[in-house]
């Protein structure tokens, strides 16, 4: 590669410099012309956030890479490349392991990185994040100037400081810039728990978050058990004026209904059995912070009238005492309940329901995000590969295509620990215990046990017409159960709920949506 080459194509970046670009474009333009200059197999750009680096665009890396987060102590290279002043580059037999093993798809059964080179970025002064290169061929490297690297090096922090100013524009004013701020360091959290993705309904709820937080707007949450309710509670909260404050959590189905107001509103000594002194409850404890209250749909009808007082007046009174205490607390609520409906009904308050869906949010389920689940299985890959103390894990291209095509029923909750067992699975049971890589197949993570068994009785041709999807034979099967067990119980949804073992709000948002009810 020449000067002139290299020149030649860093020409198009450096005009892009100046265009309001969306940041995964201009970073996905980085990594391509990169790739075309130097010798390499994959090439990715990550973000330093505290010790964590997170990939924000990755070429010739699997998918699942984005979702991966990566601690500089467990991964030697990387933490090389953050302390290194200038490129590094690593022999093809270099000791440290590579945090990319495994991840180079369509490789002929080839798993493990030889060649690996990289650099730090620096912007304003600090160390921003790194670049990397890597092939599966040896020697690949050698020949490479690392002075040309270092040119590029020098570009992709233009491009990252041109990205950030961008955004800066479009938020304009300064309290809005700090505030976009907080929220970048909310959503891009540096463990699997937080929110993680890239689909366009996924991106559409993290612009909502975004708006809202820069509010004190009460917040209803609603969504499928299992979707990351809280973990939106927490990055609205991180992003608000009050993420000095404490967030403060209750979960208001754990709790026994005697329990409940005290929980809530505190209590004083003699107030019941067992209060042998005053003591707070939530609302005081976040006091000028957030109250996240989790299954807000679980609350009696008495408890709805006190929390309601509180919502709209900001006092409070402990159980056993007259004593008003007044509070600043920002509410949001989080249900999968379908309040509306039990409004409707009249099972939920409605001035109760209104001051607490000031403004409604839906955590989409992660059957609509589609490649999503890629992202997030990889973020539980590489939490499961500390914890097991791998060198890495791998899905396979049948692995892939098995979680893409799962309707999971339970959400992101049931993909992380679908993972976790699966890492298991593989320990277990492989053959080479030296090898560095695990690999997980569709076999591995035998996602075949969660599709229904072959009824004894075929499904009457209305209910399974040839061609039907998968999803709807699940939901014809589970029409059929609850029906039969309703029948055996006289119409008696509180017996049918305990026959099958489920919660009785939760049977009940199953029949709505199955047409029962």
């Amino acid at each position: 590669m020449t000067p002139a080459s290299l020149l030649s194509g860093l020409l198009p970046l450096v005009a892009d410099l100046t265009h309001d670009i969306d940041d995964a474009e201009r970073y996905k333009r980085l990594l391509k012309t990169l790739r075309e200059h130097f010798p390499c197999d994959a090439t990715a750009i990550l973000r330093l956030d505290n010790d964590i680096l997170v990939p924000l665009s990755v070429d010739g890396l699997s998918e699942d890479t984005l979702g991966r987060r990566f601690s500089i102590h467990e991964h030697p290279r990387l933490k090389l490349f953050v302390a290194n002043e200038d490129p590094t580059r690593f022999p093809h037999d270099s000791p440290l392991p590579d945090p990319y093993d495994g991840l180079i798809p369509n490789q002929q059964g080839r798993l493990l990185v030889h060649d690996c080179m990289g650099c730090r970025l620096r912007v304003d002064g600090r160390t921003w994040g790194v670049i990397t290169l890597d092939s599966l061929a040896p020697g690949s490297f050698e020949s490479v100037d690392l002075s040309a690297l270092a040119s590029f090096a020098s570009l992709a922090a233009a491009t990252v400081v041109a990205s950030e100013r961008m955004t800066a524009l479009r938020i304009s004013a300064t309290t809005e810039r700090r505030r976009a701020e907080a929220y970048r360091n909310a959503v891009k959290e540096r463990t699997p728990r937080g929110p993680i993705g890239q689909s366009e309904i996924y991106r559409r709820l993290m612009e909502e978050i975004r708006v809202v937080a820069t509010s004190d707007l009460n917040v209803l949450i609603q969504g499928e058990t299992g979707t990351g309710k809280e973990l939106v509670a927490r990055a609205i909260h991180a992003a608000s004026a009050r993420a000095t404050q404490p967030l403060v959590n209750i979960n208001c189905a754990a709790l026994p209904e005697n329990l409940v107001e005290s929980e809530l509103f505190g209590h004083v000594r003699g107030a019941f059995s067992g209060a042998t002194g005053d003591r707070r409850g939530k609302f005081e404890l976040a006091d000028k912070g957030t109250l996240f209250l989790d299954e807000v749909g679980e609350l009696s009808p008495g408890v709805q009238a006190k929390l309601l007082r509180v919502v709209q007046t900001g006092q409070l009174q402990r159980v056993g005492s007259d004593r008003e205490h007044t509070v600043d607390v920002r509410v949001i609520a989080a249900t999968n309940r379908d309040l509306a409906e039990a409004v409707k009904v009249g099972s939920y308050r409605a001035d109760l329901f209104h001051r607490l869906s000031v403004y409604p949010l839906t955590v989409p389920a992660l059957r609509e995000r589609g490649r999503d689940v890629l992202l997030l299985a990889g973020a539980f890959l590489e939490e499961a590969r500390a914890r097991a103390g791998l060198a890495g894990i791998r899905l396979a291209a049948d692995a892939q295509d098995a979680l893409l095509a799962h309707p999971w029923p339970g959400n992101v909750r049931e993909l992380e620990h679908l993972i976790g067992r699966s890492v298991l699975r593989a320990m277990a049971s492989r053959r080479d215990h030296d090898a560095s890589v695990l690999t997980l197949t569709a076999e591995t993570l035998d996602l075949s046990g969660s599709e229904p068994l072959e009824p004894e009785t075929p499904l009457p041709e209305s209910e399974a017409p040839r061609g039907t999807t998968l999803r709807a034979m699940l939901e014809s099967h589970e029409r059929r159960i609850i029906q039969d067990q309703l029948e055996r119980h006289d119409g008696n949804w509180a017996a049918t709920a305990r026959s099958l073992g489920v919660d009785r709000a939760n049977l009940a948002r199953s029949a709505r949506r199955l047409g029962l009810r």
